[in-house]
């Protein structure tokens, strides 16, 4: 179970409801396509899509129009376009998934500069042109482990013949999702190595995902023969040596399926319900909280399951209390339908990240006597007692008189 930080300031944007299905615009190299990858297609039109296919370079086509988007996701199987038709380019498409729009991106060697841009803007690089892969049995154990994403665990090879992806290290939001084999390497296949590969190891990804801080997801594959016909139905043999099983069928239907459920949102999407958080023993929050009072965080989490919104099951869901670095980081544990915990808030006033102020304590909520101040208070006590004795005495003298 992947994990899910909820930060305070930002948790129902982040987790808010989205929906599952809807108009998705299709974008093919040639109408041919759509037979070759028939079953891929079939699938997300049995599960609602409204699915428009259109060549890439259509003069016709368009993403957004008066300011609203015409469409909810977008499939590009057209990895050698040059340039796109219409008012549709990677300045459209990156505002697409600005805007919660959700994108699937098939590409092969011949892959053109618009979808390499659209890969650097997401945080992935392809290698270059022409340096195709010779037709690769993926272990499944090279899968991300993220049931969620990846659907659930078989034992069946995956095909993939395309082009190798690296990933931008300092993108945090980039998911390797399949990715080559320990001794793999992406390189021109009709050449001597003469320089360090593009990528090599588990560096090279063959699918690599990405999820926007918006919610907005994105997925890359380096094969668009992955979602074929071909590759579904093909009988597919381990490579490792002294596997003598032949499977009847690759993993790759399972999978496609389970990235498309992920990427278009059907699966592995939250929201947040009532969310409340009060001083331990009261039923309101107070207009602010005082240093180190005693406090309970509350909420709700629902995840959308086959078209419900049912409620969600975790273990490792964590609060944040944030001022500008996280002050107080716990584990919420789930009672009845919400998570909750109780924690003390730091000795630090300022305005934190429920956006409520923590107030220092005022002056009538101070102990009377601190004792670590006992020798200030004698201090004080004694040059109150010296005063008064230097007055009396002070005030009681005298002088004798002066005698001729």
């Amino acid at each position: 179970m992947s994990r899910y930080v909820l930060m305070l300031a930002a948790l129902s944007a982040l987790l808010g409801p989205v929906a599952g299905d809807g108009r998705t615009l299709v974008l093919l190299d040639n109408m041919n396509i759509r037979d070759t990858h028939s079953l891929f297609f079939r699938s997300l039109a049995d599960r609602g899509f409204d699915l428009s296919f259109k060549t890439a370079d259509d003069p016709s086509l368009s993403l957004i129009k008066y300011g609203q988007f015409l469409y909810e996701h977008l499939i590009i199987f057209a990895p050698s376009v040059e340039d796109f038709g219409g008012n549709i380019n990677v300045e459209t498409i990156t505002s697409f998934i600005d805007g919660g729009g959700n994108v699937l991106v098939a590409a092969n060697s011949d892959i053109g500069d618009p979808l390499r841009e659209l890969g650097s803007e997401c945080g992935i690089e392809f290698d270059e042109e022409k340096t195709a892969h010779t037709v690769i049995v993926a272990d499944p154990e090279n899968l991300l482990k993220a049931p969620t994403i990846v659907g659930t665990p078989t034992n069946k090879p995956i095909l993939f013949k395309g082009v190798g992806m690296v990933a931008d290290p300092e993108n945090p939001l980039v998911l390797d999702i399949l990715t080559g084999s320990s001794t793999s390497y992406s390189f021109f296949p009709d050449r001597p190595i003469a320089q360090y590969p593009h990528a090599v190891g588990k560096n090279t990804l063959l699918i690599a995902g990405l999820q926007a801080r918006n919610n907005a997801r994105v997925v890359f594959s380096g094969s668009m023969l992955f979602f074929s016909d071909a590759f579904f139905n093909s009988a597919v043999q381990k490579a490792t040596p002294g596997s003598q099983r032949m499977h009847e069928e690759t993993g790759n239907m399972e999978l496609a399926e389970a990235l498309s459920r992920w990427v278009f949102k059907e699966a592995g999407v939250l929201r947040v319900g009532a969310v409340t958080h009060r001083k331990v023993g009261e039923s309101t929050p107070p207009a602010a909280y005082t240093i180190t009072d005693l406090v309970e965080y509350s909420v709700v989490i629902e995840m959308l399951s086959e078209g419900r919104w049912v409620p969600f099951n975790g273990d490792d869901i964590q609060l944040e209390f944030v001022r500008i670095d996280p002050f107080v980081r716990t584990y919420l544990k789930k009672k009845g339908v919400k998570y909750s915990v109780q924690f003390t808030l730091p000795d630090v006033y300022g305005v934190f990240q429920f956006k409520v102020s923590v107030r220092p304590l005022q002056h009538t909520q101070y102990d009377r006597f601190i004792p670590s101040a006992y020798p200030y208070y004698a201090s004080v006590f004694s040059m109150m007692g010296g005063l008064f004795f230097f007055s009396i005495v002070f005030l009681h003298m005298k002088e004798k008189e002066k005698t001729d």
